[in-house]
């Protein structure tokens, strides 16, 4: 097992789920290869996502998953096999979305099946993927004891 590419895998899959959480688009971009493959098996938009190329993600979040939506994305338990300059990987994952503006939450549970390719010497995300295990959405109002105290994309709802 090729140890310091096992890392290198598992540091850019926690750069991506950071770098989400933060909004930071350009550092993002940069975990993906030019031609990833994303599906978000999510029924919160009405139907899964999928984008055939990292420019297409990256507008899509750039543009929907702005300073109204806080997310948080917890992954772990990670099963990578490598070969060569190619590998696969499942991570369990946990996530949570606010989305103040809507007063609304949604949180679930899934296992990312990625790909990664090694390009110029570093490792990159050449798919990634999920179908969820669950997923709920709460609304604030039915909760009225729910307070966001803090929000470091606005003032909290």
């Amino acid at each position: 097992m090729d140890l310091a590419a096992l890392e290198e895998i598992r540091r850019v899959k926690f750069r991506y789920l950071r770098c989400l959480d933060l909004k930071r688009w350009d550092e993002m971009a940069e975990t993906l290869t030019a031609d990833a493959r994303v599906h978000y098996g999510t029924p919160s938009y009405g139907e899964p996502l999928n984008f055939d190329n990292r420019d297409a993600l990256m507008e899509f979040l750039r543009t929907t998953v702005g300073p109204g939506i806080t997310t948080m994305h917890f992954a772990g338990h990670p099963e990578i096999e490598i070969d060569g300059d190619t590998a696969t990987g499942r991570w369990m994952f946990q996530d949570k979305v606010i989305v103040a503006e809507h007063r609304v939450v949604i949180e679930g549970a899934a296992y990312y099946e990625d790909t990664y390719r090694r390009e110029d010497g570093a490792w990159r995300i050449s798919s990634t993927g999920y179908e969820r295990l669950y997923e709920t959405l709460v609304s604030m109002k039915d909760q009225p004891g729910w307070k966001l105290t803090a929000n470091m994309w606005g003032q909290p709802a």
